[in-house]
């Protein structure tokens, strides 16, 4: 199973310095039965980009949440045994918690099949969108679509490699 793991940079950089995503249990996104049914789409493309997303907003919760954090969103795409990965069956259609799964044990970053974050150009953007989005939660449609700014840059794709180069340690 493909799953999203949202990150901040700070993350991604302990990240490669450990080589794991975490021991686990971790928060990802994936593609759930209440993903397809919400999104209403057998196109699996489709819906792995749906999960892709909620992993970015669940990455911007991130960046919100730790002052210190780079204000760029990041995402890793790691395969993991379908086992590994299970959605919660309380939450069913929750929208706050679409595609969310746990994945159990380590993720070795080594695993990962690509890394995707943000450009350099939308650090303003995302750093509206994580002030926006307490207010936003809240029901602020002026702050939703302060928040909705941030998903106007599309997340780049890394391979592995070159997270040395996403995280500024490249030549």
């Amino acid at each position: 199973m493909r799953v999203y793991v949202p990150l901040t940079l700070s993350g991604l950089a302990e990240a490669y310095k450990t080589g794991e995503l975490g021991a686990g249990p971790l928060v990802a996104y994936a593609v759930t039965p209440a993903l397809r049914e919400w999104y209403l789409s057998d196109d699996i493309e489709e819906l792995e980009y749906a999960a892709l997303s909620r992993a970015a907003l669940a990455s911007l919760r991130l960046v919100a949440a730790d002052p210190g954090a780079p204000r760029r969103r990041v995402v890793v795409a790691v395969d993991v045994p379908d086992r590994a990965a299970a959605a919660d069956p309380d939450k069913g259609l929750d929208p706050a918690a679409l595609g969310e799964v746990r994945v159990t044990g380590a993720v070795a970053l080594a695993k990962a099949a690509a890394v995707h974050a943000d450009a350099a150009d939308a650090e303003a953007d995302v750093t509206a969108a994580a002030e926006a989005l307490e207010e936003a939660d809240r029901g602020d449609d002026d702050a939703q679509f302060v928040v909705d700014g941030a998903e106007d840059h599309e997340l780049l794709w890394y391979a592995t490699q070159e997270v040395p180069n996403v995280l500024g340690l490249g030549d």
